[in-house]
């Protein structure tokens, strides 16, 4: 493509000459190269004048050349076709030659441009009304599927094994505690430094052990444990089902008469309905850590005391609330990742997209729930 010479390469160069009356010669010389400035194409334009009825090239001072070359002359030979001039190019580096013919092969078409369709706002709505109509379904019938499974588990007629549900039960529980102890602590920290700066004004600091204590208890350490598991435990089972459903795995326990519902759903969403009202006490737990941290570290209240307000401050109704809470959690991320891994397509982008989506849905699945059950418990006075 290219020519080596051991001094620098002289500048592109563009002139013409008239070796016949009605042909004319364009010839190159110097470095065609990118980077490099070359001559203006109105220069040719002026040379192409309506006499001429055939074109050749001469490249014999032509030093260096590549792609910037190859898109000059075709310039050159789509002005000449639009004029009717004849066009040789015998004069040209054989390089260029291929490289002219490849990109002419194939011409374009003129429709092949994808026509940009301006859709109505109707039309719009009416298409995300179609989706989420086709999603609700879809959801419904995922959500039919696995109580039927439930049934059948019930009745010792479900089809999974055993070792697949202590495996789960490892990484849903196990696996998870430095991850939820570390973000449950940080959370009763800041939760006690915030309301310690805003009860110190009226010398209630002492308070700081309610605060900490019915927050983490009722809500906080259910939400969190909720949406550290949405995270790390249902985009798990997104990814894991996803590319089951790529590699065909699911189709083929379908041809063998085995239901994935049973076989791969059921035990990874017992997994975490067992493990999750667990990881709520315990995230209560290190969150009143966090709590007591700063109570005794930072506000000089006796470690009795503080402990004795949070038992006075905490009821019973509280934690059972929290511990349903996280229970209703449980059922939320694992159905989200389960269904989501199901409904995954069948390339490996499909994959990354369910493990996305897995987690979306199962973070606004844990507040909206969080939401509703604040306002049941509202509604009955459990406040």
């Amino acid at each position: 493509m290219s020519s080596s010479n051991s001094g620098p390469s002289a500048p592109a160069g563009l002139s013409f000459s008239r070796p016949a009356p009605d042909t004319l010669c364009v010839r190159f010389g110097g470095a065609w190269k990118l980077g490099s400035r070359r001559p203006a194409f109105s220069e040719f334009e002026k040379a192409l004048t309506p006499d001429v009825r055939r074109l050749v090239f001469d490249t014999d001072g032509l030093e260096d050349w590549d792609s910037l070359l190859v898109t000059y002359v075709l310039r050159i030979v789509k002005s000449c076709r639009a004029r009717d001039v004849a066009v040789d190019q015998g004069g040209l580096p054989e390089g260029a030659r291929r490289l002219i013919a490849l990109s002419t092969a194939v011409p374009r078409r003129k429709d092949a441009a994808r026509k940009v369709t301006k859709r109505s706002f109707l039309f719009i709505v009416g298409e995300d009304t179609r989706a989420f109509v086709l999603a609700a379904r879809d959801m419904l019938t995922f959500i039919g599927e696995v109580s039927v499974a439930f049934a059948r588990l019930v009745r010792g007629r479900a089809r999974f094994r055993a070792g697949d549900l202590g495996l789960f039960i490892m990484e849903c529980g196990a696996e998870a505690l430095p991850i939820v102890s570390l973000i449950s602590l940080l959370v009763g920290l800041i939760l006690a430094f915030v309301g310690a700066v805003q009860l110190a004004v009226f010398g209630a600091q002492i308070y700081v052990a309610d605060l900490v204590g019915i927050a983490m208890v009722r809500v906080l350490g259910a939400v969190m444990a909720g949406i550290i598991m949405a995270g790390r435990t249902g985009s798990s089972f997104a990814a894991q089902l996803g590319t089951m459903q790529v590699n065909e795995e699911i189709d083929a326990l379908q041809t063998l008469g085995i239901s994935p519902i049973e076989f791969l759903v059921l035990p990874r969403m017992l997994a975490l309905i067992v493990m999750m009202p667990l990881l709520g006490i315990y995230s209560d737990l290190m969150g009143i850590l966090g709590g007591v941290i700063v109570g005794v570290g930072m506000l000089d209240i006796n470690l009795m005391e503080y402990l004795h307000q949070t038992q006075n401050a905490v009821r019973l109704t509280d934690f059972w609330i929290g511990v349903f809470t996280a229970a209703v959690f449980g059922v939320l991320v694992s159905l989200s990742g389960c269904l989501r891994g199901m409904q995954c397509g069948r390339d490996s982008a499909a994959v990354g997209q369910a493990t996305t989506s897995a987690v979306v849905t199962g973070i606004v699945a844990i507040i909206v729930a969080t939401s509703l059950i604040t306002i049941a418990c509202n509604m009955v006075g459990l406040n």
